[in-house]
């Protein structure tokens, strides 16, 4: 009769510490195990704005839908720009006729400076011939052919002053040359960003532009998601980053039941201190109080997807919510990674 009393004890001993064993398994996977349920799918999103403004006279997409790049999304009217590249090309047309005008400016000034040495030249030996002849010329032929040199030296000095002139003429011609290429590339690329295209393949989102509108340079008008570059953020807790390593396989389930695998890409490697924000003279702002419930911090842990285990049909939106199990590698494998 003593010997059930004994297996009764036996066995709920034998129950208690199983239950113990569990829940100590249990609490060590809980808190130290990597896994997390606060993941969340991110994506790309490409902010499209146009890079002139103007009024918007043609939408060629719809909200959400897929878009390839290269693709026209809306355009801007190019009359205006139409017209600016056609006036930079009239002002790098006058400046050429410039140049060339001033081309032969410089070829007649320099003759004309040619002559003009000449005379000034043959002047200048004939008052010094006049003076060395001073018993047989008179004084008044002396005063005229000096009168008369100096003349020639002083329109010398003109000519000169001209040929200077035509080749500053022939500088600004020639700036005003560049300046007008200058607008003309600015004026065909205006022209070329009048129209706004997809920059990489994914779909149209938030869509905010019509036709009709003004749009402002830099202003984004829709936003695109990318379909290639799709990652999910795990925010695991402090007490599960010691077995997390970059190169882990992981077990993603998102909330809708679907399932696929990754790998680790990288690790976050800090957030914000709510707690010690710089003060005015840029010293620690230390709160006074402290909080006795301490909540482990969360860092963000980058997953890569692996699209081979993605279910075709399945939707990967950014923002979807998921949970995420690490399978970290053992020591041989990281070593020999």
């Amino acid at each position: 009769m003593k010997i059930v009393p004994a297996i009764r004890f036996s066995i709920t001993a034998i129950v208690v510490i199983i239950a113990a064993v569990v829940a100590r398994l249990l609490w060590n996977h809980y808190m130290y195990s990597p896994w997390t349920r606060d993941a969340r799918v991110h994506a790309e999103v490409v902010k499209v704005a146009p890079d002139v403004s103007g009024l918007i006279t043609y939408v060629g997409v719809k909200d959400n839908q897929e878009v390839h790049q290269g693709d026209l999304l809306f355009e801007i009217d190019p009359v205006r720009f139409h017209h600016a590249l056609e006036h930079a090309q009239a002002n790098l047309d006058m400046a050429k006729a410039a140049i060339a005008v001033a081309d032969a400016d410089i070829k007649a000034t320099e003759a004309n400076a040619t002559a003009a040495q000449a005379t000034y030249l043959m002047r200048h030996q004939e008052s010094k011939r006049r003076r060395d002849m001073n018993q047989y010329a008179t004084q008044e032929e002396q005063i005229n052919t000096e009168a008369m040199a100096k003349t020639a030296y002083a329109q010398w000095q003109a000519t000169l002053a001209d040929h200077d002139q035509a080749k500053a003429a022939k500088a600004k011609a020639l700036a005003d040359m560049e300046s007008a290429q200058v607008a003309i590339a600015v004026a065909k690329l205006d022209l070329v960003r009048s129209k706004v295209r997809a920059p990489i393949d994914g779909y149209i989102t938030n869509l905010d532009v019509y036709v009709g509108e003004y749009a402002h340079t830099g202003q984004a008008y829709m936003a695109l998601i990318s379909r290639h570059n799709i990652w999910i953020y795990g925010y695991f807790e402090e007490t599960k980053l010691l077995g997390v390593r970059i190169g882990d396989k992981v077990n993603v389930r998102l909330m809708n039941g679907a399932r696929f695998k990754g790998y680790v890409e990288s690790i976050a490697r800090g957030i914000i201190d709510n707690q010690n924000k710089a003060g005015p003279n840029l010293l620690a702002d230390v709160s006074p109080t402290f909080n006795w419930v301490r909540l482990a911090q969360r860092i963000p842990v980058r997953i890569s997807i692996d699209y081979n285990t993605v279910p075709p049909d399945l939707l990967l939106a950014a923002g979807l919510t998921a949970t995420v199990v690490l399978h970290p590698k053992i020591k041989d494998e990281r070593v020999q990674n």
